[in-house]
C-alpha cells in the first residue's frame, strides 16, 4: 500500500502540466526540461476564416496548469491563444492556470500620453483575468507600474542578473566602462546593471517625433574613449536604438554594446544592427530569434522554471493544508 509520502510525490507529478502556444514553443521546450517534466500536449488550429481553436489532449482536472506564451510575432494571434487556451482549460476544471508570458505584447500603451488615446496594457490585463488565469509570470514589462493593472498576482522576472553575469565574465576594465541607458525611464534598471558590473553610469535624452522615431538630444554622463553597454527592455525596428549609438560615437565612445530583454526585429532592425558601429547585440530568448551576425542570445528558461517551481511549491502547500492528503 502506497506511502503518504509516495501519495504525495504521485500527485504532484500528476498535478504540474506545462503547455505552450505557438508563439515560442522552444523556450516552452527548455522551461519543462529543467523542471523534469515533459511538455504537454496543447491542441493549436485555426479555422479556414481564421478563428483559433484550441483543446487540451489529457485530462488537466485539479491540475496546476502553466501556460507559456509570447505575446509576440503576430501579436493578436498570439493573444488569442493564451484566452482561449485559459478558457479551455478553466472550463476543464483546472485547480489553478498560471499564465506564463515571456513578453507582454501592447505594454508599450501603459497610458494616455495624448488625449482620447488607449491604455492597452491594462485592457490586456482586464483580458488575462477575465479569461481565467489565476496568477501571471512575466519579464521585464515596459513599465514596473503594469503589474498594478492586475488584481491576481504578478511574478516580474527580470533579466538584468542574467546580462550582469553576462558581462561579468567578459572580464572588462571597469573603470573604462560605463552603461548607458537609453532613456531617462530606463535609468534606474540601467542603474541597477551598472552595480552589477561595478561602473559608471551614463543616460541619454532623447525626444520622439513619432512611433519608433527617435532623437537623441544629448548625453548625461562621461563616456568619451570608454566601452559602453547600452541596456533596455526591448528592440523593435532599431532606429531609436542605432540613432543612440550614432549619438554615442559622435561623442567619443569606445566599443559599443548592446543588451535588451526582447528582441522583436520588426522590419529593417537586424540589417540596422548589424550594421550598426556595435560589437555585438545581446537578447534573451523571450521572443524567438535566429542567432548570427551580431545577434546574440541568452536563455531565460531557468529564471521561468525556478518561478514556475517556486509557485507550484505555492500551491502544492496550499493543497496539503486544505486536507487533499490528510488521513
Amino acid at each position: 500500500m502506497p506511502t503518504i509520502e509516495s501519495r504525495k510525490t504521485m500527485q504532484m507529478c500528476k498535478s504540474l502540466r506545462v503547455y505552450s502556444g505557438s508563439a515560442n514553443r522552444p523556450l516552452a521546450e527548455k522551461i519543462a526540461q529543467i523542471l523534469g517534466v515533459e511538455l504537454s500536449g496543447l491542441a493549436l488550429e485555426k479555422f479556414a476564416n481564421g478563428e483559433i481553436y484550441a483543446r487540451f489532449d489529457e485530462s488537466v482536472r485539479g491540475a496546476d496548469v502553466f501556460l507559456v506564451q509570447s505575446i509576440s510575432g503576430d501579436v493578436n494571434d498570439a493573444l488569442m491563444e493564451l484566452l482561449i487556451a485559459t478558457d479551455a482549460a478553466k472550463r476543464a476544471s483546472a485547480r489553478t492556470i498560471t499564465a506564463c508570458i515571456t513578453h507582454y505584447g501592447y505594454a508599450r500603451q501603459d497610458r494616455k500620453a495624448a488625449p482620447r488615446e488607449p491604455i492597452t496594457a491594462r485592457l490586456v490585463a482586464n483580458l488575462i483575468e477575465r479569461a481565467g488565469v489565476d496568477r501571471v509570470i512575466t519579464l521585464d514589462l515596459h513599465q514596473g507600474q503594469i503589474q498594478g493593472f492586475f488584481d491576481i498576482p504578478v511574478n516580474h522576472l527580470s533579466a538584468l542578473p542574467l546580462f550582469g553575469e553576462y558581462y561579468n565574465h567578459m572580464g572588462f576594465d571597469t573603470d573604462n566602462l560605463v552603461v548607458v541607458s537609453p532613456d531617462v525611464g530606463r535609468a534606474k534598471a540601467a542603474k541597477k546593471l551598472s552595480d552589477m558590473l561595478g561602473c559608471n553610469l551614463a543616460i541619454a535624452h532623447k525626444g520622439r517625433p513619432r512611433h519608433n522615431a527617435a532623437e537623441v538630444m544629448g548625453i548625461i554622463g562621461d563616456i568619451e574613449g570608454k566601452t559602453c553597454i547600452i541596456n533596455d527592455d526591448m528592440i523593435d525596428t532599431a532606429g531609436t536604438l542605432c540613432a543612440g549609438v550614432k549619438e554615442l560615437k559622435n561623442m567619443g565612445a569606445g566599443d559599443i554594446y548592446v543588451c535588451a530583454t526582447h528582441g522583436i526585429f520588426s522590419g529593417p532592425a537586424i540589417e540596422r544592427l548589424n550594421n550598426a558601429p556595435i560589437v555585438e547585440c545581446v537578447v534573451t530568448d523571450s521572443i524567438p530569434v535566429v542567432e548570427g551576425g551580431k545577434i546574440k542570445t541568452i536563455s531565460v528558461a531557468g529564471e521561468f522554471a525556478d518561478a514556475i517551481s517556486a509557485v507550484y511549491e505555492e500551491h502544492s502547500v496550499s493543497k496539503l493544508v486544505g486536507g487533499d492528503f490528510a488521513l
